[in-house]
């Protein structure tokens, strides 16, 4: 601690390794010291977690806990992803169980209005305790050697700001079993208390099925009687909402926990997106900012985010990301996909905000004189065949069996002429009109073909926001270009014939002023 915020004499902070303990602050039970600050460092042996507790708490209250306050952090560094909770006032914290072998807690004070400040107590492998991140993982004592006999554990999961239901997973299951699962078994209750209704109750080797609760909040209970153990569990949770959320709609946006602050440590968050068959999916990075790549291996190997084709872990790896990178777009090859992001212990950052856009299912196809296009009907059920055309709202498609079709001549429809890479193309934007109400929403596709081969492509150039994910071969954009150009030749035209205007009213003014002194000296 700063000898300048501690008085001489004054016990202040420390690392406490032994496996059980009590700290307080300052002359607690006397009134604590001003401008004080003291850091608590809790170690205990590798594999095995910290249950923190507080038998008395008075603070300086603010709204805010901007003058006295403490911070619970569920690892070593101050850093704002291991952050618990910042306390104050009269209301104790909850006991906090950490994630790992590592708890630091920070008292400060400042120069005005000192109270009785706290006394805590914790101690390792304690099992139960409450934990409030938006994921986590839980195990039965000594896990996974055998758990004690007589053992009664509580764990109350819940109280993250935002946080929606909790879906709580397990990994490994191993209790002693029995008719109606009376002597060891882990019970499940949709709320804070065993007040709440029952979710279930298990014993056995069979792993319980996936639970999610209607609530923010979770109560697990682990009960072994005097004999007969067994491995015990593994069990993960996550909170619903910010970080688990399926996607089904034709375009959608979502970012990390908390984003643009700093997302949480200890995370693994899931997003799913699922449209409908014949759809892909193109992904666009509107910002990231994670912790940096591996010094050492040069990889993604602390936080990162992965996206994977087929909506399964199991499916082709898309891409992995870390750090600041600026990253291109990416398009799955089928109709589904998953970002997972993982956070490590330590260092968290901005975090990320994605947008995607579903790209609808078509044939494009050409000659050397005509565009066909067709959609299924299926894909873009919800649309008028209006919706859709080619150009100009005049060139719609039609509907032909299943089919919207459009088929339509190369000097029709806004199709023009360009030169890329030294081929002749014919281009025209293909527009896909999704608004409803006043909220507009028009998807555009650059069809493109190149008539000496007879080959077509089509390429999405503006899904959820043109004017941020807008792409390299944008045609609206060089059509805009060239109208500006266009503007500015009308500007300089208009500028020169302003120019000769005013000329010809000079010389006539000049003309008249000679003619008039011509007749006053006749």
């Amino acid at each position: 601690s700063h000898p300048l915020l501690c008085p001489p004499g004054i016990k202040c902070g420390g690392v406490l390794s032994a496996p059980s303990g009590n700290f307080s602050s300052p002359n607690f039970p006397g009134l604590y010291p001003y401008e004080t600050e003291c850091t608590w460092l809790i170690v205990v042996a590798e594999g095995s977690s910290v249950l923190l507790s507080f038998s008395h708490f008075e603070l300086e209250y603010h709204d805010a806990c901007a003058y006295d306050y403490l911070q619970v952090y569920n690892g070593a560094a101050r850093d704002r992803g291991n952050l618990l909770g910042t306390f104050c006032g009269h209301s104790p914290p909850p006991p906090f169980s950490s994630a790992w072998h590592v708890m630091a807690v920070v008292f400060r004070s400042d120069r005005h209005v000192a109270k009785h400040g706290f006394a805590a107590a914790y101690r390792k492998d304690a099992c139960g305790g409450q934990l409030t991140g938006l994921s986590g993982e839980i195990t039965s004592p000594r896990y996974p050697e055998s758990y004690p006999n007589d053992a009664e554990c509580r764990w109350s999961i819940g109280g993250a700001s935002g946080g929606g239901p909790l879906t709580l997973v397990f990994a490994d299951f191993q209790v002693e079993g029995g008719q109606g699962c009376g002597f060891d078994y882990v019970a499940l209750f949709d709320g804070p208390t065993v007040a709440a209704p029952r979710l279930g109750r298990y014993c056995g080797s069979a792993r319980p099925p996936r639970t999610i609760s209607s609530t923010p909040h979770l109560l697990i209970i682990f009960k072994s009687d005097f004999n007969i153990g067994g491995r015990g569990f593994k069990a993960h949770f996550y909170s619903a909402g910010e970080c688990q959320e399926v996607f089904t709609t034709i375009k959608g946006n979502f970012s990390s926990p908390q984003y643009p602050n700093f997302y949480p440590n200890n995370l693994k968050c899931q997003w799913s997106i699922q449209l409908p068959p014949g759809y892909r999916i193109k992904v666009f990075f509107l910002d990231m900012e994670l912790e940096g790549r591996s010094s050492l291996t040069g990889g993604c190997d602390y936080d990162h985010l992965s996206a994977f084709d087929g909506g399964t872990e199991n499916g082709s790896l898309l891409g992995r990301w870390c750090g600041r990178e600026s990253l291109v777009p990416v398009t799955s090859r089928s109709n589904r996909l998953l970002l997972v992001l993982h956070t490590d212990r330590n260092t968290a950052k901005r975090g990320f905000s994605i947008s995607y856009v579903g790209v609808v299912p078509m044939n494009v196809s050409c000659t050397r004189t005509d565009f066909y296009i067709q959609i299924p009907v299926q894909s873009l059920a919800q649309l008028e065949r209006n919706r859709i055309y080619l150009g100009t709202p005049s060139c719609a498609a039609q509907v032909v069996g299943r089919n919207f079709k459009i088929h339509t001549r190369f000097d029709t429809c806004g199709t023009e002429s360009q030169r890329r890479n030294n081929t002749s193309v014919i281009v025209s934007t293909l527009y896909i009109d999704f608004s409803v109400g006043d909220q507009e929403d028009i998807h555009q596709y650059e069809v493109q073909c190149e008539p000496k081969r007879k080959e077509a492509s089509v390429t999405l150039i503006a899904g959820p926001d043109p004017s941020r994910l807008s792409q390299a071969e944008n045609l609206v954009d060089a059509q805009q270009r060239e109208g500006e150009a266009m503007d500015a030749r009308e500007i300089k035209t208009q500028d020169t014939s302003d120019i000769v205007f005013i000329s010809i009213c000079i010389l006539a003014g000049l003309l008249m002023v000679i003619a008039v002194v011509g007749l006053v000296l006749l």
